[in-house]
């Protein structure tokens, strides 16, 4: 039986993918282990597509909490390493199954721990890899690229805006996402919207306040080899802080963010004139509240759009 690697980061898409430098690294420095990694169900398909992880074994929980328990069969982790938190809760987690190392940062609640210290104003990526640098694991922030899927795009060449996020806090008004949808038309652009699962109100709210045709949405949450493909594909993408403004950026197509509460020196794109953010510095705000943030709504269509007419790689109709 091979020696195995418990990961746990039982988070969302754009976490997952923020993880993926890490998880490359702990690929390349156990090439003979089976890597594990604990996280939702339907995140299976983007964390084989990293190229890092050999099974996933399905761990989550409301919000950003750590999962109550670990269904992990057989004997204990060679090594476990905490990508989910900072602990005490994911650390004891980890430690319930007795793995043989434990690679997490230190906290004071759990002193048997003697790990590199928590961080809070860090970038995601730069985090979880000097964490593993710390335990002698080289661990590159800028490794986070996917290969493109074999599925054909379902539009290829479209302009892809994603007016959905996870929080209200990061969602710009459906409004203000149908203006740069219209004029986006009205300039000859192909245009596809995207939405998860939950959000066909919320197309629809941008498709009738776009009040033009010619718009393919995609409803309900796309499987992730067609929602690759529709990414690696496009144009462009427009989107708020969320893991599909993550997956513009694994894929390497042009992407312009619009952050709010969160800076983007904490979640953002690497930097380079590919991925454009739009950001009004001001207080943090709260990134799970329920009304957008003040900092988002102080960006406008016109900045959307200047920014997507001005991207010397997005290509004109």
């Amino acid at each position: 039986m091979r020696p195995r690697l418990l990961v746990l980061r039982a988070l969302g898409l754009g976490d997952l993918l923020a993880g993926i430098p890490a998880l490359r690294a702990l690929r390349r420095a156990h090439p003979a282990y089976e890597i594990v990694l604990a996280a939702p169900e339907q995140l299976a398909a983007p964390a084989n597509a990293s190229g890092a992880v050999d099974r996933l074994l399905p761990a989550s929980a409301p919000g950003r909490a750590v999962p109550a328990r670990l269904d992990w069969t057989g004997p204990p982790p060679e090594v476990a390493v905490d990508l989910h938190g900072n602990g005490p809760p994911s650390h004891r987690l980890l430690q319930r199954l007795r793995p043989g190392r434990l690679l997490a940062f230190a906290h004071p609640r759990t002193p048997e721990i003697q790990g590199p210290a928590w961080t809070a104003d860090e970038h995601e990526r730069a985090r979880w890899c000097r964490l593993l640098t710390w335990y002698g694991i080289p661990a590159d922030p800028t490794d986070l690229r996917l290969p493109a899927p074999a599925t054909p795009s379902p539009a290829p060449g479209a302009v892809v805006v994603h007016p959905g996020a996870d929080s209200g806090a990061r969602r710009w008004p459906a409004e203000r996402y149908a203006a740069v949808v219209r004029a986006l038309r009205q300039r000859g652009h192909r245009v596809a919207l995207t939405g998860g699962p939950g959000e066909d109100e919320l197309l629809d709210r941008v498709l009738d306040a776009a009040r033009t045709d010619g718009v393919r949405a995609f409803r309900g949450g796309l499987p992730f080899d067609r929602l690759g493909a529709l990414f690696a594909g496009a144009a462009a993408v427009v989107s708020g802080d969320t893991g599909i403004a993550h997956l513009a950026v694994a894929y390497g197509t042009p992407s312009v963010t619009l952050f709010g509460p969160v800076a983007p020196r904490l979640w953002g794109p690497p930097p380079g004139t590919r991925h454009v953010v739009l950001w009004h510095p001001g207080p943090p705000g709260d990134p799970h509240g329920q009304d957008p943030d003040p900092q988002l709504l102080r960006i406008g269509p016109d900045d959307v759009l200047k920014a997507l007419l001005d991207h010397p790689e997005v290509p004109r109709p």
